[in-house]
């Protein structure tokens, strides 16, 4: 038996479902990465206004430069498709393909079916840090809303990485540690917000911290995909490394694998990337959880497959997440991550049940 066809072997535990049901299709990325782009072009042409793919594609040929004007496109429409909704759409892409991303990488890196990108702490610290910025105006007005998520976010993970470094440092210290920091920042949150804020600021605080893209921007979308092709291209490159741990560190050890440097490193990279996803969109949860188990059950544990068909997955999935979001009870708009978990929670269960089933 192959490292590889051990790995597939030792991830029946992440999925619960024998490696002989498995399919590997080759064409998966290919429609994965063709389903993206159909999913972006018809999520931009939901609204009130009434635009249609030929209008998407005129604006965005004529702001890249490739054509002269935007056609029969009003300048009013051309403000809608390039300001609100393209960006809008592109940044719910990249948080879904992040989230899952961080999803598959921690669940096998901690060996814990339900560790998500929030298992270190980094969404409790960055709501704490939005909510101080907005309702205790710290940072003088100097500070964005999305920089104090993302100053709050780095502090719970420092937090978490120092009190699992005097635990002993295992992977289950780092498990309670984020729970740990989870609980205090949560309490930090709700106190700001129950004794400092008005009505009117509360409402809109916890619409944020349920998960929002209804801010996003271009910048947010160009930060977001810059480290989220750095963070996929770091995971990527420890893919052995990650299939490898499916044995356990011990045996990962075993096998040249330097643990301790490994986890720290990718334990970083999720970090890093789930931090600059809430600072942008809030926190948006069950992506994360779901996704890659999901994908895992389609695939095998093979991270080399799992983690570009997790990004994919996820982005799609979010793409018509928040198009539902923003339509549902239009003129209204129901926060991301309320249909998330109203989605998550049921095909999560359906997770559990398929994987007893096997066992």
């Amino acid at each position: 038996m192959t490292s590889a066809e051990g790995a597939e072997t030792a991830g029946r535990a992440a999925s619960g479902i024998p490696v002989a049901r498995r399919v590997r299709p080759v064409w998966l990325p290919a429609a994965g990465i063709a389903a993206l782009c159909v999913s972006v072009a018809l999520a931009v042409t939901v609204g009130p206004a009434d635009i249609g793919v030929a209008d998407v594609w005129s604006v965005i040929a004529a702001h890249l430069g490739a054509g002269t004007t935007a056609g029969d496109v009003s300048p009013l429409r051309d403000g809608i498709v390039w300001d609100l909704r393209l960006p809008r759409t592109l940044l719910a892409a990249v948080c879904g393909a992040g989230l899952a991303v961080c999803g598959a990488v921690l669940q096998s890196l901690l060996r814990n079916p339900l560790a998500d990108p929030f298992v270190l702490g980094v969404s409790s610290g960055a709501s704490t840090g939005a909510v101080l910025v907005v309702v205790l105006g710290v940072g003088g007005g100097a500070l964005s809303v999305s920089g104090g998520a993302f100053l709050g976010a780095v502090c719970s993970f420092a937090l978490v990485m120092l009190l699992s470094h005097s635990l002993g440092g295992s992977t289950d210290r780092v498990v309670l540690a984020g729970v740990a920091a989870m609980q205090l920042f949560s309490a930090l949150t709700s106190f700001v917000v129950m004794t400092a804020a008005d009505a009117e600021t509360t409402r809109g605080v916890l619409f944020w911290l349920l998960g929002s893209l209804g801010g996003a921007g271009w910048p947010d979308v160009w930060t977001g995909t810059a480290v989220l092709a750095v963070a996929l291209a770091v995971c990527l490159g420890h893919a052995r490394t990650l299939d490898a741990f499916a044995f356990g560190q011990d045996a990962a050890a075993t096998l040249g694998v330097h643990v301790a440097r490994t986890r720290l490193v990718l334990l970083c990279v999720t970090a890093l990337l789930t931090a600059v996803l809430v600072a942008s969109a809030g926190a948006i949860g069950f992506v994360g959880l779901v996704l890659p188990h999901a994908v895992r059950a389609l695939t095998g544990p093979g991270h080399a497959r799992l983690l570009p068909l997790c990004a994919l997955s996820g982005a799609v999935f979010l793409v018509w997440v928040d198009t539902l979001a923003r339509t549902v009870l239009e003129p209204k708009e129901v926060p991301v991550g309320v249909v998330t978990s109203l989605i998550g929670v049921p095909a999560f269960v359906l997770v559990l049940y398929r994987t007893r089933r096997y066992r």
